[in-house]
């Protein structure tokens, strides 16, 4: 049996969601995997950071107020102390707690990757597993920190980057050796999908909007995900990662749903070609082309049927097509993906 030392930066809904994960499936980590957890740091733009070596009550971080300040009586109740804004940045915070695993999920950051990239490059300096929600340092950072990970006998894990706890990543990683990815499309931006199938069933634009911020697939400024700038930044993710080819979101070639004309949505669905928002990458010669725009497709398409926060890739390989469906995610799906790859890291440790 091995007791790990967790430390989380961001506590939002994810980070509820990994904690109630958690405490879920405690026996069965102990009883399946021989591991046993604690929490030893938790760290928020509106928290500050807490680090405490005997654990954070895990219940007690759920009965947080949705909007906890470094003033809040209740954090007083989660280590006998305040939220301490004293380290002197992450590094310290991350020495106090003594992690052995971190879990970044910070807000993305789609210019540079900061500053989700120092966080996890500072984990793994510590000689603690860096595990990621985040899609930034995976498009900026990949090759450095994957380079560091090797150095500090650490892993560097991502899978809720893209398509949530889906394995994307590590299906390739660990179940598809030799195959050429010659390139893939579908559907990833939850946000814009629901938009669009909110519109069909005869909402304006601005009342499909509040639907996706209702079900929590929409941020308060959903502009990323209107604008195609979310998933622009996952197919940049994915052809770094799985076709080996650094691509910035800026190289993609990008138009969001926002200029859609409600009434020609409507439209093209009852005409039987209706809009999706499709990502796509193709190899050609040795460069990838790139792109993510509102396309028309037949009735008869799998991707047209895909509604709601119904996400799906395709995958064309050298030696068959292959597509993944997540049906219907939510914040509990990027929470697995975030704890398989802890499990994933931790299982090849030496015991």
């Amino acid at each position: 049996m091995r007791s790990y030392r967790l430390a989380f930066v961001g506590f939002g809904n994810v980070g509820r969601a990994l904690v109630r994960l958690l405490l879920d499936k405690t026996a069965q980590l102990r009883e399946e995997y021989g591991v046993e957890w604690r929490i030893t740091g938790v760290a928020s733009r509106r928290i500050g950071r807490i680090a405490d070596l005997n654990g954070l009550d895990a219940q007690r971080l759920l009965a947080l107020p949705p909007s906890p300040t470094s003033e809040s009586p209740e954090l007083r109740d989660l280590s006998g102390q305040a939220a301490s804004l004293s380290y002197e940045g992450v590094r310290e915070w991350l020495r106090a707690a003594r992690a052995e695993a971190l879990f970044e999920m910070s807000s993305l950051n789609r210019h540079t990757g900061e500053p989700a990239t120092d966080h996890l490059r500072a984990a793994l300096e510590a000689g603690a597993h860096a595990i990621s929600a985040n899609k930034g340092p995976v498009v900026y950072a990949y090759e450095e920190l994957r380079a560091l990970a090797r150095r500090s006998g650490k892993r560097f894990l991502f899978e809720s980057a893209v398509m949530d706890g889906a394995p994307v990543f590590n299906l390739f990683r660990e179940t598809l050796p030799v195959v050429h990815l010659r390139g893939f499309h579908g559907l990833l931006n939850s946000t814009s999908n629901v938009v669009l199938t909110e519109i069909e069933a005869g909402r304006s634009f601005e009342e499909a909007v509040r639907r996706a911020q209702e079900i929590g697939v929409a941020e308060t400024d959903p502009s990323d995900d209107l604008e195609g700038w979310d998933p622009a930044v996952k197919v940049a993710a994915l052809v770094t990662v799985l076709m080996g080819v650094p691509l910035r979101p800026q190289q993609v070639e990008r138009v969001g749903i926002a200029s859609l004309d409600p009434a020609a949505v409507r439209a093209a669905r009852a005409a039987g070609r209706p809009y999706k928002l499709i990502c796509r990458a193709r190899r050609e010669s040795n460069f990838v082309r790139a792109s993510v725009r509102p396309e028309q497709l037949e009735s008869t398409d799998p991707l047209a049927q895909m509604m709601g926060t119904t996400s799906c890739l395709h995958f064309d390989l050298d030696v068959f097509g292959l597509t993944l469906i997540e049906h219907k995610p939510g914040v509990v799906a990027t929470a697995y993906g975030l704890l398989s790859d802890f499990l994933r890291a931790v299982h090849h440790e030496p015991r």
